[in-house]
């Protein structure tokens, strides 16, 4: 690889294939690369989720669309990979981002026999749910998603793309809402 710096900007374009919460003509789009296993992502995905919250109650609910595309770093989390699954076999069901939640709130319990007792927790199908883990019936959806990461230079997690753009600030909550309010304008 002759080429080592980190691209700045998002490769794969935010579609309809994607995991989303809000609408893909928000003002602001950003896609996090998360891995259920990584502290760092659980804290991310808590500081966007109360950015979203409050930017929601003062610019309206389409202000700010999150997509989350799956990069379990499996060489470093060795559950992250099967966590990953787990979230599309219940997204199957109806259930991405409730499952989704549930894994990075118990991001330390993160095991088969939990990820059965979160899916039965969600009211999931459990024969259909471990069908699909058995089958790795999701397996490509996910790699699909680290190949585009890969795509726009992500290596490690969390990343983040605001507007297409690779963020690059710090992770604290200020800093991360002015770059998301700024990308809007």
């Amino acid at each position: 690889m002759s080429d080592d710096r980190s691209h700045s900007s998002l490769l794969v374009p935010p579609s309809t294939q994607d995991w989303i919460q809000g609408i893909l003509s928000a003002k602001v789009v950003l896609v996090m690369y998360g891995d259920y296993q990584c502290p760092r992502s659980a804290e991310v995905y808590k500081l966007i989720k109360a950015i979203k919250r409050e930017l929601s109650a003062v610019f309206g609910e389409d202000y700010l669309c999150l997509i989350f595309r799956h990069f379990p770093q499996a060489q470093i989390h060795s559950r992250a990979q099967r966590a990953a699954q787990a979230a599309e076999a219940a997204a199957a069901q109806g259930q991405f981002w409730s499952m989704h939640d549930t894994l990075f709130d118990h991001q330390q319990r993160l095991e088969n026999g939990y990820l059965v007792e979160y899916a039965n927790d969600l009211g999931l199908d459990i024969p259909q749910f471990l069908k699909e883990l058995s089958k790795q019936r999701h397996i490509d959806r996910i790699n699909e998603d680290i190949e585009g990461g890969v795509e726009s230079g992500v290596t490690t997690v969390p990343a983040l793309f605001i507007n297409n753009i690779r963020y690059t600030g710090r992770w604290k909550i200020t800093e991360l809402m002015a770059a998301i309010v700024a990308a809007s304008h």
